[in-house]
């Protein structure tokens, strides 16, 4: 996004001979239409947090605690979003986060996301829980585009497995290493356990252990043979069991690429990531998915940033429904920001056509909202937090 985004642009002028967008163009009404859609298990496996899901509550209401405060008349009409992070140029500060199981809203799923990510230039970061596998979807990644793809990893217990994964990406094309570090047990999910519905063990988010040499070695039938105990298996090695700070450091001796921890929500936890050769820090919750009653993500993110004091870059997720929410997130000094439910809200309603129809929006609003907020690129807008965002009551 060199330059202002014209999506709205075009929208009015196919407006003026009759043609609407087929999707709104507020995310924050894609969660309902997705609804009316979706299976509800489906629906409710994305739609769905931890416990009461005050932590997804809490995630939204710390963006309305907040607010952008405009300065006139900046001479800012030439805008550039266009950002370098850890050797990954991109169009915006935004990636598209991690989603698993992408097939539960879509046939296509993650070949759908990583074809409109990869024709927008925006990254795309692949879920280890993929319903297809690293190598399908760097191959529709190549097909649409040379846009940067990433990798999230939940580390498995088995060493041997994990560096086979990691091996896999690489040798894909994905660049840059994303270990999730607050999910090594399930939360406590009401809308996925009164459906008794976890779809690992049906085989469904299992495509890239499945179709992996390591892990399969460790099963006395392939997957093919013997689903239940392929998806047993599946179980033991990425939930259950916590790790620690030590158990980064066979990942990052392996990795050659950059990496970075997701789930941070405190700053010492970031300095000890960055002491544990973390090369960036995402300020998340999962979503609201994995602790019930936790701070909200972005209430977070301030405190992050003053530890980390500009060693690595900070990413942020969590509540980011719409452009303005990033726009708010990189004033209080992110470097980048991860989008998540309204693509994925996207991707349910239209397949590829959906996801970049939600991240067009998303990126218009951005710009949109940063330049009528006096600003022209992100070395600005960091440059003036005071004057950028403000407290609310």
């Amino acid at each position: 996004m060199a330059g202002p985004d014209r999506y709205g642009a075009e929208i009015y002028r196919a407006g003026r001979d009759g043609v609407v967008p087929d999707l709104p163009t507020d995310p924050t009404r894609l969660e309902a239409a997705a609804e009316r859609v979706l299976p509800g298990a489906a629906f409710d496996y994305v739609a769905g947090g931890a416990g009461s899901g005050a932590t997804m509550r809490a995630n939204l209401a710390a963006f309305d605690r907040h607010g952008l405060v405009p300065r006139l008349l900046r001479d800012n009409a030439e805008r550039d979003w266009s950002t370098t992070v850890l050797g990954t140029a991109m169009p915006a500060p935004l990636l598209l986060a991690p989603i698993g199981v992408q097939s539960l809203l879509h046939d296509e799923g993650e070949l759908a996301t990583a074809r409109a990510a990869a024709a927008l230039g925006v990254p795309m970061v692949l879920s280890t829980a993929a319903s297809h596998t690293t190598e399908e979807v760097a191959a529709a990644a190549d097909s649409a585009g040379d846009g940067p793809r990433w990798y999230q990893l939940y580390r498995p217990l088995d060493d041997d497995v994990a560096r086979s994964l990691l091996d896999r990406a690489r040798a894909a094309g994905f660049t840059t290493l994303l270990v999730t570090l607050d999910t090594w047990t399930l939360g406590w999910r009401p809308r996925d356990l009164d459906r008794g519905h976890l779809p690992f063990l049906r085989g469904v988010g299992t495509a890239i252990p499945f179709s992996d040499p390591a892990f399969r070695s460790l099963l006395a039938r392939p997957p093919e043979e013997d689903l239940v105990a392929a998806a047993d298996l599946r179980q033991r090695l990425f939930t259950g069991t916590a790790w620690g700070w030590d158990r980064l450091e066979p990942i990052r001796a392996h990795w050659d690429g950059p990496m970075l921890v997701k789930g941070v929500q405190w700053g010492e936890d970031a300095e000890i990531a960055i002491d544990a050769g973390a090369d960036g820090v995402i300020v998340s919750n999962h979503g609201g998915r994995q602790v019930d009653r936790a701070v909200g993500a972005l209430s977070a993110l301030p405190g992050v940033v003053a530890a980390v004091g500009h060693r690595v870059p900070v990413l942020f997720d969590s509540g980011i429904r719409t452009g303005a929410d990033a726009a708010v997130a990189l004033a209080l000094g992110a470097d980048a920001v991860l989008l998540g439910r309204p693509w994925a809200y996207g991707l349910a309603l239209r397949g590829e056509a959906g996801v970049r129809h939600v991240v067009r929006c998303v990126l218009a609003e951005l710009d949109t909202t940063l330049g009528l907020a006096g600003h022209r690129d992100l070395a600005d807008l960091h440059a003036a937090p005071d004057a950028v965002c403000a407290t609310r009551t």
